[in-house]
């Protein structure tokens, strides 16, 4: 029916309550707007094939009209054989065209390998079905151009946030070290370092599997993995200072100042060392946003009455 209405809307013989429908229906996907714009394409394709200027080509369907009335009246027929039926069958001979040009020879061909690599600078990627991903500094994500089969499947090296579009039919697979993280829709930060995975799960729910063993994380969840650990343990998330390099804001509520430093020491790629251990669980309650290191610095050294000293490639609290 929704073909019908496309030939009329396309022909300007639609009504204005089947204008409305026609453009709603266009409005309400990718899918459909490209689809519209195949038979439109193909209808101008006709016209102009035709020899048909755009502005004859309401005279032109009043001619086809015709014709298709008298050669109904010729042949006797009183079942309602009309011409919106003929052109019915003439957009879903172009549909079914379309269709097989643009999906059947997409899955017989193989996807092409995309490889985002964020080497001094973090980097933002749309994945081919709506998914986001940031990717952090040193990081590397690999992916096919189209996702064939039942899974999404990216390979991960480094550090990304992932914000997945939810398909329930065809879950969203992580493949990282020896572990498989799997998703329907949910937003988490995955971190690769040596030989240990960190998960950190925003909002939703995470399934990660390893040598056949399952952990199911949620939303304000962590767990870490590393060769040594047979089973990782889950625990909540108690800061958001892993997402500084989404953000661009480091976020600290109670914090220990030994967590802020390690995230300054990876998003500077500087060596900030605590001299005392009795400083490292100093709390710190302030949010530092797109702010340079030496302000960061001095308002830690100020708030926690501290000295920073710079000395070699280091820099010392104390």
């Amino acid at each position: 029916m929704m073909d019908v209405l496309l030939v009329k809307y396309l022909a300007s013989e639609a009504t204005p309550p089947e204008q409305e429908k026609v453009e709603q229906w266009i409005s309400e996907s990718e899918d459909n707007r490209r689809y519209f714009q195949q038979m439109q394409s193909i209808w101008d394709g006709s016209l102009d094939t035709a020899g048909i200027s755009h502005s004859d080509e309401n005279k032109a369907w009043q001619k086809f009209q015709r014709r298709i009335r008298k050669s109904g009246e010729a042949g006797g027929s009183k079942t309602g054989f009309g011409w919106w039926r003929i052109a019915a069958v003439i957009v879903l001979v172009a549909g079914a065209a379309w269709f097989t040009s643009t999906f059947l020879f997409k899955a017989t061909k193989d996807p092409e390998i995309v490889q985002i690599i964020a080497a001094a600078e973090v980097k933002r990627d749309t994945l081919p079905d709506g998914s986001l991903a940031t990717i952090n500094k040193n990081s590397t994500i690999t992916y096919p151009s189209y996702f064939k089969g039942n899974t999404r499947t990216v390979a991960l090296k480094g550090e990304a946030f992932f914000n997945v579009k939810p398909d329930r039919k065809k879950p969203f697979v992580i493949e990282v070290n020896d572990l498989s993280i799997r998703v329907v829709g949910t937003s988490f930060n995955v971190k690769s370092k040596g030989d240990s995975t960190e998960i950190i799960v925003e909002t939703g729910v995470v399934e990660v599997s390893r040598n056949g063993k399952f952990l199911q994380l949620k939303a304000g969840e962590r767990a870490v993995y590393s060769n040594a650990d047979t089973v990782a343990t889950k625990e909540t998330t108690e800061d958001q200072l892993y997402r500084y390099y989404v953000s661009r804001t480091f976020v600290c509520d109670n914090t220990p100042l030994w967590k802020l430093v390690e995230k300054l020491n990876e998003a500077y790629e500087v060596n900030i060392r605590i001299e005392r251990p009795a400083l490292r669980k100093l709390p710190l309650t302030v949010t530092f946003n797109d702010e340079s290191l030496d302000t960061i610095l001095d308002i830690v050294s100020q708030t926690l009455m501290l000295k920073v000293t710079r000395k070699d490639n280091q820099i010392i609290l104390h």
